[in-house]
């Protein structure tokens, strides 16, 4: 579907919806009010005014094209004004993790010369004034709380607002042409990499690298005027930045926000959206809550549940479906599959997921139950789409089409030859290829990483191919991915194994909640497992299983054994290299806070290793004795 507006730059997207809906008392941005705990719709007219007040505060203060503002927020309206205020005058966005550390959040503001931070919690403003008198191009910080303690620096969003509103007004003749004076390749964000090794890294993102992939994604996808998103990743993301916020935004669609990630499953229902933009991870906690309650379901509950099942994918892949079929899918749909869509609001015509591979089996069966998970793929470098799944016809286990002006290529891995490539506005295209590394070209590449030109000449070839470090190969013109390079296991053996798809293997098992496999240099595979601790209480305390403690429940024979079977079942079938032959359960989850994630949730493999490396040679030890 087209974009409302047209647009080339990202300040011309906010003037032009703002202008196309004077008036109208359209609703741009929702959020729920903390204290009446009702949702307030922002109409066009107000974002207006906002962004118009907060591009003239940071116009006062000094901000002026090419410069830095960083913000470390939420996701909330506020969020939204920074970056659209920040936009009108040319100044480049930096948003930042707000579970960095305030080591890491200095790190990035200096590095990027931000003169202004934007905060949102009392949390944000103490690390704000934690690192103030180390950043010495910080000039002022902006809090959307009340200030704990006064600081010369310090201003509240209302007065910012107020002051900059006025500002405006007064300098509106000077300051109103300058959205149009940005052009496309003038540099429009700044992205840290979540940096599973080394620093962070500046991606560099124009506004021709974020424009053309909002709009490319349109091609794609059917977003409308009618559509409402409820907004949940982090806009700091370059996933929701460009999905769930630009792409959205450029449909004449309504955003709301959530509460909290908590909050999510209560904010559903009041929301109902029609779009929802997600990682795997929550479909995957859906699927395995239903699966668990099918399983603890009586003999007839189970079969009712598998004959709809049955039915959905006959369904899904009829076309069209015959009448006989039709009345047993919306019978399916009553008994089964109705209270799936109520809870994620009842009015779901499809999603997006995006940041990570979603396992086959979970998208099998929303799509039977009558949810379309839309696949796409993509790194921050490349603003971030580069594939997406066709709409009408998916296929689970790929990441899709790739998007129009985008080139998409397979470089092998032993002669760096480029095996085959797939553009945009080649399909319909069956070419198939063997595993390579993933290139890419197109106007969504960044323009390289913030004052890094060796990283920088390292990710983008003579060639203009930007090397994606991720190995997959087409299948009849869909892309698939194996996993990242960098993650490849070289076993002492010398066999080359790739983690990835084995740890998506026990994603459906019920007992897990997080696994990562082992053996780089090692003779064989092992794998940390995290348990689902919910679940495997719920079983003890079923099986009259006594413990003390977390740490002391994982350790029982009892459910050793209850994980022994699908690491059995898994090594029945798996190749001899592939097969894990040792695992050890630990009670604390891989998470943000303790190091062991980055901040987009993936897991930092080295980290882990050596926070574990005693478990691992124990693990390594008990096997072979």
């Amino acid at each position: 579907m087209p974009v409302l507006v047209d647009f080339d730059t990202m300040p011309q997207l906010f003037t032009r919806l703002a202008d196309f809906y004077d008036g109208q008392d359209r609703a741009a941005l929702r959020y729920k009010d903390k204290y009446t705990k009702e949702w307030v719709a922002i109409s066009w007219e107000e974002v207006q005014r906002q962004m118009q007040g907060f591009a003239g505060f940071l116009h006062a203060r000094g901000v002026r094209s090419g410069d830095r503002v960083a913000i470390l927020s939420e996701n909330r309206p506020e969020w939204a004004i920074t970056d659209m205020g920040t936009q009108l005058l040319g100044a480049v966005n930096v948003a930042l993790y707000t579970t960095l550390p305030a080591a890491q959040a200095q790190y990035i503001v200096e590095d990027s010369g931000a003169s202004v931070l934007v905060v949102s919690t009392t949390l944000q403003e103490r690390k704000a004034v934690e690192i103030f008198d180390e950043c010495p191009e910080l000039q002022q910080v902006v809090t959307m709380s009340d200030p704990e303690e006064p600081q010369g620096y310090l201003l509240e969003w209302d007065e910012a607002l107020e002051e900059g509103w006025d500002y405006w007004q007064e300098h509106a003749s000077e300051l109103s042409p300058l959205a149009e004076r940005v052009t496309p390749d003038d540099l429009c964000a700044l992205i840290y990499t979540s940096g599973t090794t080394g620093e962070p890294k500046g991606v560099m993102l124009t506004h021709r690298n974020l424009c053309s992939n909002a709009k490319a994604a349109h091609q794609r996808v059917d977003f409308g005027p009618d559509d409402h998103h409820l907004s949940f990743l982090p806009l700091c993301h370059s996933f929701e930045r460009t999905a769930g916020y630009a792409a959205v935004l450029a449909a004449g669609a309504t955003v709301s926000y959530a509460e909290s990630i908590d909050a999510i499953s209560k904010n559903l229902p009041e929301v109902c959206p029609t779009v929802m933009i997600s990682v795997p991870r929550l479909f995957e906690k859906v699927y395995n809550t239903i699966a668990k309650k099918v399983e603890e379901g009586s003999a007839i509950k189970q079969k009712l549940f598998n004959w709809a099942v049955e039915v959905g994918r006959r369904h899904a892949l009829a076309d069209p479906p015959g009448a006989w079929l039709r009345a047993q899918y919306r019978l399916a749909h009553r008994l089964v599959f109705s209270n799936l869509h109520e809870k994620l609001g009842g009015n779901l015509r499809f999603a997006v997921s995006g940041g990570a591979a979603l396992p086959q089996e979970i998208g099998e069966f929303f799509q039977a139950a009558g949810i379309t998970i839309i696949e796409g793929y993509g790194l921050t470098e490349t603003s971030p789409v580069l594939t997406i799944s066709p709409m009408e016809k998916p296929r689970f286990g790929t990441v899709g089409h790739v998007i129009p002006e985008v080139t998409v290529a397979i470089q092998r891995l032993d002669d760096n030859e480029i095996i085959g490539q797939v553009s945009g506005e080649d399909y319909p295209t069956t070419v198939s290829t063997d595993e390579g590394e993933i290139l890419a070209k197109g106007p969504n590449i960044m323009k390289g990483y913030w004052k890094n030109e060796e990283a920088t000449r390292a990710a983008i070839d003579d060639y203009g191919w930007y090397h994606t470090g991720d190995v997959g190969q087409f299948v009849d013109g869909y892309l698939a991915i194996t996993d990242r390079i960098k993650h490849m296991i070289v076993s002492k053996g010398g066999k080359n194994i790739y983690p990835g798809p084995i740890e998506e293997e026990f994603k459906t098992i019920r007992w897990i909640d997080q696994l990562l496999v082992i053996g780089e240099g090692r003779e064989f595979l092992t794998a940390l497992v995290v348990p689902d601790l919910e679940a495997v209480k719920e079983y003890a305390r079923a099986e009259g299983i006594d413990f003390s403690s977390e740490a002391d429940l994982v350790e029982h024979r009892q459910i050793r054994a209850l994980f022994d079977r699908p690491f059995k079942k898994y090594s029945r079938e798996a190749a001899s290299h592939e097969k894990i032959r040792n695992f050890t359960l630990i009670s604390e989850p891989f998470s943000v806070e303790n190091g062991m994630l980055t901040p987009t949730m993936k897991p930092k493999r080295r980290v882990i290793e050596e926070r574990y490396s005693d478990v691992i040679d124990e693990m390594y030890a008990a096997f072979r004795s």
